[in-house]
């Protein structure tokens, strides 16, 4: 959408990735678990694991969830099947809000 032009901008000069855990606010670092904070052992990502299965309709564990899935399997095949779902719900504009 929209809002996310900010972000492909922070993809061009390298402070995010296509395809990662969202981008977390600092005041809820916080809440996170030591075992949490492995999300951030990468880029945060405009896409990821969480946004094609539910984004805003998965609770904050499940989000949190599927970004750990994701830091464990990160490789170039799983980000081309998450950048094509990707694609895919936006053309069907599915889950869009």
């Amino acid at each position: 959408s929209i809002d996310e032009l900010p972000n492909l901008w922070s993809v061009l000069v390298g402070d995010m990735r296509l395809v990662g855990p969202r981008p977390e606010a600092p005041e809820v670092l916080q809440y996170y678990t030591a075992e949490e904070m492995y999300k951030f052992a990468c880029k945060p990502g405009i896409t990821g694991l969480a946004q094609i299965n539910g984004r805003g309709l998965l609770d904050w564990g499940q989000t949190i969830a599927y970004d750990l899935e994701y830091v464990r399997r990160r490789s170039v095949s799983l980000d081309l099947k998450i950048l094509l779902i990707t694609l895919k719900q936006v053309l069907l504009r599915h889950g869009a809000f």
